[in-house]
């Protein structure tokens, strides 16, 4: 078996087609998962299906991730047609619906992409104990599987990194091309109609699409050859600048599963950039990325306060009585309407690009700690901010840099000071010191009106 597979669930294999069911990875090339399931459909003689579940909720997603998403399962079907690949789209509890639609379907085999998320894994969990043939996952997502990168909950960055570079040889390789799939299927699925899909689909309204940022493998890869040719040579100094426009913007993509993480490194590698640009941007693609999906995947408690550090529960636990000179509730974080004006320009950021700085997702988060009442409402305020209005919510990356930023997750202690104990702070003069504050707030600032006129 491929080594980035593995058994999820046994059982007996039948006559019929193979299926992918695919969800975290939704794209036709450069996709491990789809490849695997097209060697084993192609060694079997059968044909070829996928099958994408579109949920009715899923972890506070509103119209401006489902929008995003649905264009881009809409270019993978024209593109799997194409391939003589069969796209068949399913609405309602995956647990339910992708079981009876894999019975409908007579599918012998079926294979999955691999997620850490607690929702995800209760998915395929219930999928396995309703079906009798053989459950296959390939982690199509990571560059080194997650469950072969370690075998446990790595404690930093430098615990992980030579795990991960040491594997790299074996894992970070070309990808095979998809083919056309020689055993077409007798039926061809689904052309997805997106605009009557959304209609009807009860959405949180209220954070609308972006259109600065096509969907799509094929703007993917449009975005990222402009970030090789344009960006990629300061990336190391200018990345931490909110006002240089450094960053990839890729994340969005990736956490869609509309580029893989493994062809940006590939192309990285090969980038016409100096060798400190170039293992900048992989430390974070590589390193960073793969240590959240470790994180989510060996702690079910990523997402909340029994996940964090003994160290940081104690020392929080330590200040949980201290003054706080500001208090905000939701309602005011989600209006941007603190004392902090540079903290009220990441927010508008975020509500209406959809996408905040990274430098500043570190500031924004750990001031919530410093303007909540507890650490419990820090992570809930943060989780359900970032998850409502960034195209990159509800991924490992937003729930361990909620942690890191609250709850001292992959840092250490530092020197302790009120409310925070001794999780690493940050403050406005830091900020100031780093890039041009008021050029960064007034530029949001203007954005916003821009947006609601």
């Amino acid at each position: 078996m491929d080594r980035r597979a593995r058994v999820l669930k046994e059982g007996k294999e039948r006559r019929g087609p193979v299926a992918y069911w695919m969800s975290r990875d939704q794209r036709a090339h450069d996709n491990w998962a789809l490849l695997y399931a097209q060697q084993l459909a192609q060694e079997r003689r059968a044909p070829l299906l996928v099958v994408f579940c579109l949920a009715p909720e899923f972890l506070g997603a509103a119209w401006r991730h489902y929008a995003f998403m649905l264009e881009g399962l809409g270019q993978v079907a024209r593109e799997l047609a194409d391939h003589r690949i069969a796209f068949h789209l399913v609405q309602g509890e995956p647990g339910k619906e992708i079981p009876n639609r894999v019975r409908d379907l007579e599918v012998g085999l079926l294979v999955t992409d691999f997620d850490p998320l607690r929702v995800k894994r209760a998915w395929k969990e219930q999928v396995g104990n309703k079906l009798t043939i053989p459950v296959l996952e390939v982690d199509a997502h990571n560059i080194v599987p997650c469950w072969l990168a370690s075998d446990k909950q790595e404690y930093a960055a430098y615990t992980i990194r030579p795990k991960l570079h040491r594997a790299l040889e074996e894992f970070l390789t070309p990808f095979p091309t998809l083919a056309k799939h020689p055993v077409p299927a007798t039926d061809q699925g689904v052309d997805i109609d997106v605009t009557k899909l959304l209609k009807s689909l009860s959405l949180d309204r209220e954070v609308p699409p972006v259109d600065w940022l096509k969907p799509g493998e094929h703007a993917a890869r449009k975005h990222l050859k402009h970030f090789l040719s344009e960006k990629i040579s300061n990336y190391d100094q200018d990345r931490n600048d909110p006002t240089k426009g450094a960053q990839s913007e890729l994340s969005p993509y990736l956490h869609f599963g509309q580029l893989a993480p493994q062809r940006l490194a590939l192309e990285v590698k090969q980038a016409k950039a100096s060798r400190a640009n170039q293992e900048a941007f992989l430390e974070e693609l590589i390193v960073r990325r793969e240590l959240s999906d470790n994180y989510c995947y060996y702690n079910q408690n990523y997402d909340n306060f029994q996940g964090l550090p003994d160290w940081a529960q104690k020392t929080l636990d330590e200040h949980r009585e201290d003054e706080r000179e500001y208090l905000y509730t939701l309602k005011d974080f989600e209006a941007a309407r603190t004392h902090d004006p540079l903290w009220n320009a990441a927010q508008l950021e975020m509500v209406h690009r959809g996408k905040m700085h990274g430098y500043l997702r570190m500031y924004w988060a750990k001031k919530i700690l410093e303007w909540t009442a507890s650490p419990e409402e820090a992570q809930e305020v943060a989780i359900y901010l970032n998850d409502r209005y960034e195209l990159d919510g509800r991924d490992p990356n937003g729930y361990v840099g909620v942690a890191w930023s609250v709850g001292g997750v992959h840092d250490r202690a530092w020197a302790e000071r009120p409310v925070f104990g001794k999780i690493r702070y940050m403050n406005y003069k830091g900020a100031q010191r780093k890039f041009d504050v008021q050029a960064y707030i007034d530029k949001q600032q203007q954005a916003a009106r821009e947006s609601s006129s």
